[in-house]
């Protein structure tokens, strides 16, 4: 069973219980209930679930009072591809800012993949996740019309971004999405994984630098299924519109590699190498690097390179790849094995440079990645980017 801590640490008005969180808290453990009366997400722990639960009631709550979150987050997501909910957008009984089963659809889907990391990469349709999906959903609309409206929740309401007075409730607004918000925690779950292994959380001292570094991160990581920097979701939900576009650094200057690499592939900007001797060798006589020598020898027990120029940023490198990609100039790809590992370049941390998959996947060069144990391709081919963000994350949209 869920606890009350674990409920109300999720709620913005935390650490202070307001009059509507047992209602919501109630619920939240009634959902859990009803996963075990009808043996619903069998391959999940009960943790998972209840997470997962936790998440599901956050969103509830929003749409009950229309707190903003969910509202910034469909419509980002009309303004980035034109559709509403990633995968489940088909719905046409679907009412904006209200309960919609698609909503409800993508939260499990959302929620169990990015808290389970067995189970990381799920198909969105799988039976077991559309059907619990269904049921708490029935649950949820049951009670949807004596729901009463969360307290507090709406804390996003009336503020300004630049406001003077609005100041410390912006960081306080802020401070909640990142850490404790339905939205934001699922796809922080590994990031703040991978910050917290890094400390002796048993020392006083461990747990001062935790949170030095958590406090680094609230400005420097992207969060939530989107991958949004903080300041982003803020102008989202406080002003209702995207951020201001960062202007471009202007430069003129060709990277010397760019000039290096084009001249001797005949202005091709990609180039793909079976093994590290090839890709020596091209180091070697294309880049004019010192003759005899093994070049960057960390990735020499790795094979499937590709290497991509920028005109700008210079040379990038990716290993293990190359049999994934379906460049008519790419003489190792593999449908076969792509079929099976391409996936991992939107889905594993660290797999492929941001800039090299957004490359390929507007040439539409990763046509064989699917969900593990599906041939659904399309559904792939029409939410890469969305895939890329919510698994990706830091590894996607970082500089």
């Amino acid at each position: 069973m869920i606890s009350k801590q674990q409920f109300l640490i999720r709620q913005p008005a935390a650490p202070e219980e307001t009059s509507t969180d047992q209602f919501y808290f109630d619920l939240c453990n009634h959902l859990v209930n009803i996963s075990k009366e009808y043996n619903l997400f069998t391959s999940y722990p009960e943790k998972v679930i209840e997470r997962c639960a936790l998440a599901l009631i956050g969103y509830y709550q929003d749409v009950i009072c229309d707190a903003g979150i969910w509202r910034s987050f469909i419509n980002e997501n009309r303004r980035l591809y034109g559709f509403t909910v990633p995968f489940f957008s088909e719905d046409s009984e679907y009412v904006d800012y209200e309960l919609n089963r698609s909503d409800v659809r993508f939260m499990v889907w959302y929620a169990l993949s990015m808290n389970y990391e067995n189970l990381r990469v799920r198909y969105p349709f799988d039976e077991e996740i559309t059907y619990g999906a269904d049921v708490w959903f029935n649950e949820l609309e049951r009670v949807y019309e004596d729901a009463p409206i969360p307290v507090d929740y709406r804390m996003a309401s009336e503020l300004e971004i630049h406001a003077e007075e609005d100041r410390e409730a912006i960081f306080r607004l802020g401070s909640w999405l990142f850490l404790h918000c339905y939205l934001m925690t699922p796809a922080y779950a590994l990031t703040l994984s991978e910050i917290t292994s890094q400390y002796d959380l048993n020392t006083e001292e461990g747990i001062l630098e935790m949170q030095k570094r958590l406090e680094i991160s609230m400005s420097q990581d992207p969060t939530g299924p989107l991958a949004l920097y903080l300041f982003e979701w803020l102008y989202l939900i406080v002003e209702n519109k995207p951020a201001p576009e960062p202007k471009p650094e202007e430069t003129t200057v060709e990277h010397k590699y760019y000039t290096a690499f084009t001249k001797a592939t005949g202005g091709k900007t990609l180039q793909f190498f079976a093994t590290y001797k090839e890709m020596n060798e091209f180091f070697i006589k294309a880049l004019g690097w010192a003759d005899g020598e093994e070049h960057l020898q960390q990735v020499k027990n790795d094979k499937d390179f590709v290497l991509m120029v920028d005109p700008q940023k210079g040379m990038l490198l990716a290993r293990n790849i190359a049999r994934c990609i379906a460049s008519p100039e790419n003489h190792l790809y593999d449908k076969e094995y792509a079929s099976h590992h391409a996936m991992q370049l939107l889905t594993e941390r660290g797999v492929c440079p941001a800039d090299l998959l957004i490359y390929i996947c507007k040439k539409d060069w990763l046509p064989d990645a699917v969900f593990p144990d599906t041939s659904d391709k399309e559904i792939v081919r029409k939410n890469w980017n969305f895939i890329a963000r919510c698994f990706l994350q830091q590894y996607y949209r970082g500089d």
